[in-house]
């Protein structure tokens, strides 16, 4: 049997995997579901020296119709506490909205969802009570976020 020939839908949507693949990232994987190319179930290590290191977080990522003139939907399964990221597990990231391009590859979304682990920024947040506690009291917020890993990531 002869494989199906490819469209440039089938070819715009291999293009993020076959980038990831052939690249891939310490501490992220990305497997597209089998009966949906444009569903990616990822899991991003908590970075090393982060309130969340040790922790294994679950994402979803979807790659809509008019991607990649869109940027792909990203959100976290897992349960974290981050003031970027809210308890829809939906996530502040500037490349996810208004510095989305064309040019971006899912591989530097994913990049740059590990470094905001490591780099929690409470000036611009999505989960505005863990904000207001990482900016109050930065030591019980990152305690808060190891308790989490520990409960909800492991």
């Amino acid at each position: 049997m002869r494989n199906p020939p490819r469209t440039p839908m089938t070819t715009t949507l291999n293009r993020p995997l076959t980038v990831f693949l052939s690249d891939p990232v310490p501490g992220i994987t990305a497997v597209p579901h089998e009966d949906n190319l444009r569903y990616f179930n990822v899991t991003i290590d908590g970075p090393s020296g982060s309130p969340y290191e040790g922790g294994k977080f679950k994402l979803e990522l979807f790659l809509p119709d008019d991607y990649p003139m869109l940027a792909p939907k990203v959100r976290f399964l897992t349960k974290i506490y981050h003031p970027n990221i809210d308890r829809l597990g939906r996530i502040c990231l500037d490349v996810l909205k208004a510095n989305w391009s064309p040019a971006l590859q899912v591989r530097t979304i994913l990049l740059s969802i590990q470094a905001l682990l490591s780099s929690p920024n409470p000036d611009d947040p999505l989960a505005n009570e863990v904000a207001e506690e990482w900016k109050n009291n930065e030591q019980n917020a990152i305690k808060t976020a190891r308790e989490w890993t520990e409960r909800f990531a492991q």
